[in-house]
């Protein structure tokens, strides 16, 4: 008995390190929550909290693709489609709300295309059908795609480029659609969000909290879902897709939960995004954007769900402020980003600190991703 005493049992070292890592998320979070809540407001103007908040809503989308891509090897490049339908689904409202009782909103009543309100936006007048659209649509679309998709064994390069060519093809169809969806313009100078003016400041702050608050929530669901039991199976999907299935699993259910989970992040990040900035538009949530939010997962990590929030943040802020010093070699600097961070540091910048262990150490590094440090 006094041998057994003096001996630390794998299951104690098990326990100690989940004590460990849940001790050092508490902190991580805390942290995060004062950064957010106290310091940000305090430290920036009006201007610069609005524009953070428009970071932030990348950020909720490289969450997403952390769980999709950093766990379950999904390369989903058509992250824009599911941003698009929670931004529309939101600005449809926001504009209903808008127009008033019985009114048009404003660029149906330009074009004169209508006499009243087409019959597929007359439910988002509901505030809430249409707070539930923004989340619950893009994750039924996504279920559908999936479904096809992942029960039909298409994966890697094929699934990225089909998940590319939805993301063209939704943003093709709403600017074909200029009398109900706002066309090229989108839909613009959203003013109200549920009964606050946007143009107060103290409002706007507000929209900046819920925000934040919403990425923390974000983070949270994420990283349960990482270190449960369905995150080990969606790490064992990626790695021997035919292992899982011999074991009795079928791996499409398990990547269609995370596409699924993924897309609904996204939605919500693009409802959002809409009272932050004003405007939703095919321009955000084309090829382009859906390409923008992968590389700033990937430059920040996309195995570690910290890295691949401040990637996103940090590579929306370089557009903004590289953008207008370089209008035309910003995007061709953003694919050579994103290459880099590919061949040479597949981990993202989260994983420099155990490249450079490695490097002093000598010791080879593998070709798995860091999958513990996913938080």
């Amino acid at each position: 008995m006094t041998l057994l005493k003096g001996r630390s049992t794998p299951l104690q070292g098990r326990l100690s390190l989940l004590q460990g890592r849940s001790a050092r998320a508490a902190a991580g979070f805390v942290g995060a929550a004062v950064l957010l809540f106290a310091v940000a407001p305090l430290a920036l103007s009006d201007f610069r909290l609005g524009l953070l908040a428009k970071y932030l809503c990348t950020a909720m989308v490289a969450v997403g693709i952390c769980l999709a891509w950093g766990r379950g090897g999904l390369l989903t490049l058509g992250q824009g489609v599911f941003f698009g339908l929670g931004g529309y689904a939101m600005a449809m409202h926001l504009k209903i709300t808008d127009a008033g009782p019985g009114n048009l909103p404003d660029f149906m009543a330009l074009y004169g295309t209508a006499a009243e309100l087409p019959w597929w936006w007359k439910p988002f007048a509901n505030p809430v059908f249409a707070l539930a659209a923004t989340v619950l649509l893009p994750m039924a679309v996504a279920a559908i795609l999936g479904s096809f998709i992942f029960r039909r064994r298409v994966k890697g390069a094929y699934f990225a480029i089909l998940s590319q060519a939805l993301a063209a093809a939704f943003a093709i169809w709403l600017i074909g659609q200029q009398a109900t969806t706002g066309g090229t313009n989108g839909l613009t100078d959203i003013q109200g969000f549920f009964g606050y003016d946007l143009d107060d400041p103290v409002n706007q702050r507000m929209v900046y909290f819920i925000i934040a608050a919403c990425l923390l929530a974000l983070i949270a669901l994420a990283r349960q879902l990482i270190h449960s039991r369905f995150g080990e199976l969606l790490v064992a999907v990626r790695d021997s897709e035919e292992r899982v299935r011999f074991l009795g699993y079928n791996p499409a259910n398990v990547k269609l939960v995370a596409y699924v989970v993924a897309a609904g992040m996204a939605g919500l990040a693009g409802a959002l995004f809409v009272p932050a900035v004003g405007i939703i538009s095919p321009a955000m949530i084309g090829i382009v954007p859906s390409i923008e939010f992968v590389i700033g997962a990937a430059v920040g990590g996309r195995a570690s769900l910290v890295g691949a929030v401040l990637g996103a943040v940090a590579v929306a802020w370089a557009k903004t402020a590289l953008s207008e010093e370089f209008p035309a070699a910003w995007t061709y600097f953003q694919g050579l980003l994103f290459i880099v961070a590919l061949a040479f540091l597949p981990g993202g910048l989260a994983s420099l600190t155990g490249v450079v262990r490695r490097w002093r150490t000598g010791r080879q590094p593998t070709a798995a991703l860091p999958v513990g440090e996913a938080a």
